[in-house]
């Protein structure tokens, strides 16, 4: 089964300095039904490299059009390729929608939904409240959008026209760190000390039906943090990392290394409706490098344990993953592992990819 198919770039708008927002025509229309705050998985070559990278879809479900937002990262070969060289009729391969960042519509239901966004983590973002706005009409939203200066808003001219558009549903706080606004509240960094004053000033947290915090770990972690000291629960908040700080993985003890030296796992792995059965050495090699060594088509994006697009369970056997950020704790009771991640720590171990 092919996991990438074509799409035919219709656009690419510039929207600030360091970033895009391309259109795309799918051949397989179905295939990319998409579910508001969803992403896609890219991939292209680079001098003989394959690169796969994941971006956001900005759209609504009812806006007709498949768009991604891509910010250039400073070294990035695809983000850079893509603000500088991509064009109309150019074809990108790329994995059908994937993600959870979203939550159930309720078209009857009146919500308040409070949104955290960081730089280039709007673009999920703006597909939930483009969305909500359109199919949840008793509903509004609280965006908290926090950039270095005006000039790097992303969407910044569309969030203006929703707020015009849905002028008693849609708040919008721009928190800016190096320009100065009139409220001091909106100038600097958004750490605790501000997150504490938004809340007891400007938001009623009690209000919030669901929190969504799009952006850097640690900021995510930070809002998260500020989020439960003032009553919301875990399973009110969701978010999306789209550049977490992954720290490598930890230097084995000489003397572990030592008793892993030459020890291997027979590993089956079902995949697209068949199973391959190989032998992978057990000295820190994750599961996933070792299918795709095995010339199995192994679905990934980022191999860093954020995007959940390796996703497969474990049936028999154990495994250890060293980095999560994509599972939720049902997932892993359930036995769900990212093999992106994921290392045997048993003799044998059985995991599908179908499940």
């Amino acid at each position: 089964m092919s996991r990438f198919h074509p799409l035919t770039v219709t656009d690419v708008a510039h929207d600030t300095s360091d970033s895009v927002v391309v259109t795309l025509q799918p051949q397989d229309t179905d295939a990319f039904r998409f579910i508001q705050g969803q992403y896609l998985t890219f991939r292209r070559d680079f001098d003989g490299q394959e690169l796969r990278r994941s971006y956001s879809i900005c759209a609504g479900l009812d806006d007709g059009a498949l768009r991604v937002g891509i910010k250039r990262v400073e070294g990035g070969a695809f983000s850079t390729w893509a603000n500088t060289e991509l064009k109309p009729g150019d074809v990108l391969e790329a994995m059908p929608p994937q993600g959870k960042f979203h939550t159930p519509l309720a078209p009857d239901d009146a919500r308040h939904y409070l949104m955290f966004a960081a730089g280039s983590g709007i673009t999920p973002i703006l597909s939930i409240i483009r969305t909500v706005l359109a199919r949840e009409p008793q509903s509004r939203v609280t965006l908290v959008y926090a950039n270095r200066r005006i000039a790097s808003i992303m969407f910044r001219g569309e969030l203006d026209d929703l707020k015009d558009q849905y002028l008693s549903r849609l708040s919008v706080l721009h928190i800016l760190g190096q320009d100065a606004q009139e409220i001091d509240l909106f100038t600097g960094r958004l750490d605790a000390a501000k997150l504490d004053k938004l809340f007891t000033q400007w938001i009623d947290l009690s209000a919030v039906t669901t929190a969504f915090i799009c952006g850097p770990e640690a900021l995510m972690q930070t809002i998260a943090g500020s989020l439960r000291a003032h009553g919301m629960s875990d399973n009110q908040i969701k978010y999306e990392l789209f550049g977490a700080a992954q720290p490598g993985r930890a230097a084995k003890p000489a003397a572990a290394i030592a008793d892993a030296k030459g020890k291997t796992c027979a590993v089956s792995i079902s995949l697209d409706g068949t199973t391959r059965r190989i032998d992978m050495p057990m000295d820190g090699t994750t599961v996933l490098q070792a299918a795709l060594g095995a010339n199995l088509d192994a679905p990934y994006s980022c191999k860093a344990g954020v995007c959940s697009t390796c996703r497969a369970k474990v049936l028999e056997g154990a495994a250890e993953m060293a980095v999560n950020h994509a599972l939720e704790d049902y997932e892993v009771r359930a036995g769900y592992v990212l093999t992106c991640q994921c290392t045997p720590i048993s003799d044998t171990l059985v995991l599908s990819y179908d499940t």
